[in-house]
């Protein structure tokens, strides 16, 4: 009889990932794994299908660790939930070939493989050669992209004609930035002389394949989807709102409360706006009054410093108050996002030794003027107190939860929902009593509402309310869901343009930032009913920051017992 103790439930989710980054190299250097940084994952049928077995031999594991002694433990609990429901999750969205039309303007195969160059190391000569292997790598990536859109078309599972025309657009732009390069020839441009050869040759090889998927996009995908519809109807829907979400929600709830959300907001947008400029026809038109005649940045690098002044202020006033951070938990850098980006600032994680510390990542969309009021909120957001506390804090106590818990299992809407929080959290302390400010805080928070009314309300043509100052009682569309959330939004035309894209290339995701907003407040609301006056908040943080993810309906009764 064997002595081997079988593993319990963190150990299996390790596991997990230990095989999770042979298979998926990109994954690898986020967490900063260095054997990861010379490889690129397979995106072909099979590749997904490798990913999927390892996710059914998991599940299998987690069953038998969950009958173990000590396998019911509140931290081997959380984390066997946690595996579990996202496994699950995922291979639904696997049975239902999902990866066979994966395309869009942000967060398909392409993007992988482009935007984790900006994360991998380049400290060093051998950095660099690593690099110049996984450039190599990229014709093969790619093209095991385009074998799985391919079986899509044969299997009649079409991606929308406007994220594949999206998609082309950008891969046009990254096979040429405009000096005859693509951008892989200028990124290798910053490589060590002593390699030049190697990383100019991989690097011309990985534009070149770029430049054959774009044609091929172009040529053969597009229009082969011509007709098909942007939008994914109910059933796909809910599959991948359950992906994103930790959930199967109630998705005409969600939508009544996106709405309620919308009215609240407005209310409180008018407020404010009356004290901008007084009188105005919408909160709106004092937004656009604000780009032109209020507090502004001038100039890419002048932004970068004052969103880095931003977030060093906010650690500074942050810890010790309401929060308890670790020194290595208080560095967060800012960036300027590489051209060709989709239009939404995006945070990037610490590896898990934090030699590369977490990252806020700013797309100028060639702008070099940068209205204030736009930026403070959602610079809480993206860094302090919201990405950056929340994923670092999981990497820096990894080592009492699971690397699954502290980095890969993470849900998107209780990720989204921390940081929607953290900025409603600013406001909650009295960070946010400029006028400007508040007021882009207010209109950034109506983005999130107004993404719910219309993620789940065009994808799932559902009736406009009677009580909606915006065509009351018809069904939504793509087309008025670009009006709406144009005429509810400071943002630029280009912006919206983009945003909506994203809907419909990612259903489902966007409205995991209200809907997780609201889990967290529940969480809160629960935890402090039940402490009564020995509520301590600071203390709260800290343990729902240390608890790891959890999708919405597990994260709001584990944060109400805390």
């Amino acid at each position: 009889m064997s002595d081997t103790k079988s593993p319990l439930p963190r150990e299996v989710a390790d596991a997990y990932v230990d095989a999770l980054v042979v298979l998926d190299p990109v994954t690898g250097t986020y967490l900063g794994v260095p054997e990861s940084s010379g490889r690129l994952p397979d995106f072909s049928p099979a590749g997904q299908e490798a990913l999927a077995e390892l996710a059914r031999t998991t599940l299998a594991a987690l069953d038998e660790a969950e009958q173990q002694p000590g396998g019911d433990s509140d931290v081997e609990r959380r984390c066997a939930r946690l595996l579990r429901e996202r496994l699950t999750a995922e291979l639904a969205v696997h049975g239902a070939e999902e990866g066979l039309r994966m395309v869009g303007n942000m967060g398909t195969p392409a993007h992988s493989v482009r935007e984790v160059f900006t994360v991998t190391p380049t400290e060093t000569d051998e950095d660099w050669g690593r690099i110049a292997e996984r450039l190599r790598a990229v014709p093969a990536a790619l093209a095991g992209y385009r074998e799985s859109l391919a079986l899509g078309l044969e299997r009649r599972l079409y991606a929308g004609p406007r994220p594949t025309a999206t998609l082309v657009e950008q891969l046009d732009e990254w096979a040429d930035t405009g000096a005859g390069r693509g951008w892989f020839e200028d990124f290798a441009a910053a490589g060590p002389d002593a390699l030049r050869a190697g990383l100019d040759e991989a690097a011309r090889a990985a534009t070149a394949a770029v430049g054959e998927l774009r044609d091929w996009m172009r040529d053969v995908y597009a229009p082969a989807v011509e007709g098909a519809p942007d939008t994914v109807g109910r059933e796909r829907y809910a599959r991948w709102a359950r992906y994103y979400n930790g959930t199967d929600l109630d998705l005409d709830e969600a939508y009544a409360y996106g709405w309620a959300e919308y009215h609240r907001l407005l209310a409180e947008m008018e407020k404010e706006a009356e004290k901008i400029l007084p009188g105005a026809a919408t909160p709106w038109v004092a937004l656009a009054h604000l780009d032109e005649h209020g507090r502004h940045v001038e100039g890419v690098e002048e932004v970068r410093d004052w969103l880095q002044g931003l977030m060093d202020q906010a650690v500074e006033k942050l810890d010790g108050a309401h929060f308890e951070l670790a020194e290595r938990v208080r560095k967060v850098e800012s960036r300027i996002a590489p051209p060709g980006s989709a239009a939404a600032p995006y945070y990037t994680p610490p590896s898990e030794d934090f030699s590369r510390p977490g990252r806020t990542w700013l797309p100028t969309m060639g702008q070099t003027r940068f209205p204030v009021y736009d930026l403070v909120s959602t610079w809480y957001h993206e860094g302090v107190p919201g990405h950056h506390l929340q994923l670092a804090q999981w990497a820096h106590v990894a080592g009492d939860l699971s690397r699954y818990q502290a980095s890969v299992g993470m849900v998107s809407s209780n990720a989204e929902g921390w940081a929607l929080y953290a900025e409603r959290l600013m406001d909650e302390l009295g960070f946010l009593t400029d006028p400007e400010e508040r007021l882009g805080y207010l209109d950034a928070q109506m983005m999130r509402a107004a993404r719910v009314v219309v993620d789940i309300g065009m994808h799932l043509e559902l009736e406009i309310p009677a009580d909606s100052p915006f065509h009351p009682g018809e069904r939504w569309t793509p087309g008025l869901a670009q009006q709406f959330f144009g005429a509810h939004s400071s943002r630029p035309a280009d912006f919206v343009e983009s945003e909506l894209t994203r809907y419909l290339s990612i259903p489902g995701q966007a409205i995991g930032y209200k809907l997780g907003e609201r889990a967290w407040l529940l969480g809160r609301d629960r935890a402090r009913a039940r402490h009564g006056a020995s509520f301590d908040l600071k203390s709260w943080h800290m343990a729902a920051l240390s608890q790891g993810s959890l999708g919405l309906d597990d994260l709001v009764d584990e944060l109400a017992r805390l």
